[in-house]
């Protein structure tokens, strides 16, 4: 969802208010330097803005004043480190002055800094109680730290004072949405855009919120409108990437994957910069003989995902090429036997003024290298369409011995044959656990009879473990001398000595799908990675079970475990 903090530094508004604080300065020698940079402010040039403020700065360093006016310059320009610096010297120097506070906490929540912002927006909500926007700019944090009920709380007063601000009720939206409360938060999302039709970011919300409903022609055309109702790059580049996966989901998978490259863009608030100092590679480039680096990206079950690839991009390259592959450290060893044509290193990523930095430092010939990709931008060659997916059985390969190994140790478990489950994700934080069913709708599953189910889910498990043999009787079964999280190449080999692994997707059930162990996912409505159809190309062999409704768990898991009864009748 797109993040509805209100307020802009620069509007017309703040402007005439920056103008009038401005004139009571006439006595002082600065006054002149800060009129002019609130002039091209005005005429939407911010360079000149900055240097007109840093003039000011050099002849009175102390004036929060022209700290706060070139922190609205910096801001504009989108140097948000400079701009934080900015505002935080002219709230110190200006602390009563309250909407630089919920000028710095808009920033530094743009920039990922959820618990400063908090405190920031809290400021301004003391001194300004009665204030739409310190209520909206509050509850949206107060979101995004998990805290919902809260938000509503706060949010609620505010709509009750003023019932015709939209930005309110799109705020309302996402609270809900983040809970799975889908069809409520559309109603909210429809109450934005009655009161104004043109709120870009509500647009967009309602067609995300409609994706998950499974209405994906109407989720396009939502998104379509908002990205021409937006001007700001940040926003647009938002709103590009979702159109993305939206266009993936109506099987338009080449033109998806054009749009896919918003990821990319500087302007994009979530973009990973990769520390590359070699050509990236175009779409018409030609592949043949060259020295090719692979960076991998997002998380590990994207990097397995988009490896899918990686077979024709070396086939591509040809004998007198080569292919160089970056991957999650974790994931390496996987992928040295998978691919064996080419060098694999691990990539290292590391936070850089709240934006994630990606390098791989074990590549010390950048020098010879001829051209350099993310992982997923060669999809756009190779993955066009649906049919471009190869029925392979399996991309990556376990290690055979660790398979006898784990064979030899399953044989030892409990009677009966061996399945695998994964009930979540080690990330479930907001909005994420929508794609995840609670673990107690796993019942029907785990009461199938004549099977032991084996503990597949890395992170913290005791819990649920606990709860499945004190409230169900059944004992999952804990494969010993693993590390689930870490000990990725054992996994891999644990999937395929397995006699079946089913799970929501996450990397454990990516790893087994690509290394060709028999795999059953759970999906969701509106998910992109079945490119539009009921299964998942990327995995060919594997099975999709998908619920009819967002979030209505019981019928696929009653599905789910009545398809486990027949496969193991015998």
């Amino acid at each position: 969802m797109a993040t509805s903090v209100a307020g802009d530094s620069a509007s017309k508004e703040a402007l005439q208010r920056l103008d009038a604080a401005v004139t009571d300065l006439r006595r002082v020698a600065i006054e002149p330097f800060l009129r002019q940079a609130v002039a091209c402010i005005r005429a939407e040039d911010p360079a000149a803005a900055s240097d007109w403020a840093i003039k000011a700065l050099n002849v009175d360093e102390r004036s929060g004043m022209g700290w706060y006016v070139l922190g609205i310059a910096r801001e504009k320009i989108g140097d948000f480190k400079s701009a934080i610096r900015a505002y935080e010297s002219a709230l110190a120097l200006i602390p009563n002055h309250a909407s630089i506070a919920n000028d710095l906490g808009r920033l530094a929540y743009r920039l990922n800094m959820k618990d400063v912002a908090e405190k920031l927006f809290v400021h301004f909500m003391v001194a300004n109680p009665d204030s739409y926007e310190a209520a909206n700019n509050l509850a949206s944090v107060v979101r995004d730290l998990g805290r919902y009920e809260e938000a509503v709380e706060i949010l609620r007063p505010a709509i009750n004072r003023e019932p015709e601000q939209p930005v309110l009720w799109n705020t309302l939206g996402t609270v809900l949405s983040e809970q799975g409360a889908t069809e409520a938060a559309l109603t909210f999302f429809d109450e934005a855009l009655r009161l104004d039709p043109g709120f870009a970011k509500a647009r967009y919300n309602r067609g995300n919120a409609r994706l998950y409903v499974g209405m994906i022609d109407d989720a396009l055309a939502d998104n379509q409108l908002a990205l021409s109702q937006t001007v700001a790059m940040d926003e647009r580049q938002m709103m590009l990437l979702a159109s993305s996966t939206i266009k993936i989901c109506l099987g338009r998978v080449g033109e998806g994957w054009d749009d896919y490259e918003a990821r990319l863009s500087p302007h994009y608030a979530e973009a990973t910069r990769f520390l590359v100092d070699r050509p990236m590679w175009k779409l018409e480039d030609d592949l043949a003989g060259k020295n090719f680096v692979l960076m991998g990206e997002q998380g590990l079950g994207d990097e397995i995902l988009f490896a899918n690839m990686i077979p024709d991009l070396i086939d591509a390259v040809g004998p007198d090429g080569k292919v160089t592959i970056a991957v999650e450290k974790r994931l390496a060893p996987l992928f040295k036997r998978s691919f064996p044509g080419a060098r694999v290193v691990a990539h290292a990523t590391y936070k850089v003024d709240g934006r994630n930095v990606r390098a791989a430092p074990a590549i010390s010939d950048w020098q010879s290298i001829d051209m350099w990709a993310p992982m997923a931008s060669p999809l756009r060659r190779f993955r066009r369409a649906v049919i471009d997916y190869p029925m392979r059985e399996r991309f990556l390969t376990a290690d055979p011995e660790r398979v006898e190994h784990w064979k030899s140790i399953l044989a030892e478990a409990p009677a009966g044959p061996k399945i695998g489950i994964l009930w979540k994700s080690l990330k479930l934080d907001g909005a994420r656990r929508r794609y995840f069913s609670p673990f107690e709708q796993w019942g029907p599953v785990l009461a199938t009879p004549g099977v032991t189910f084996v503990n597949l889910q890395y992170g913290e498990s005791a819990e649920e473990l606990a709860r499945a043999r004190e409230e169900l009787g059944v004992e999952i079964w804990n494969p010993p001398g693993i590390n689930l999280k870490d000990d990725l190449d054992d996994v891999a080999a644990l999937t395929c000595a397995l006699d079946l692994t089913v799970g929501f997707a996450n990397a454990t059930t990516n790893i087994a799908a690509a290394c060709g162990a028999e795999t059953w996912m759970i999906s969701v409505p509106g998910a992109w990675t079945r490119l539009g159809t009921d299964h998942m190309p990327w995995y060919p062999m594997a099975r999709v079970f998908l619920p009819e409704e967002f979030a209505v768990w019981e019928p696929v898991m009653a599905e789910v475990a009545a398809a486990i009864a027949t496969k193991f009748s015998a």
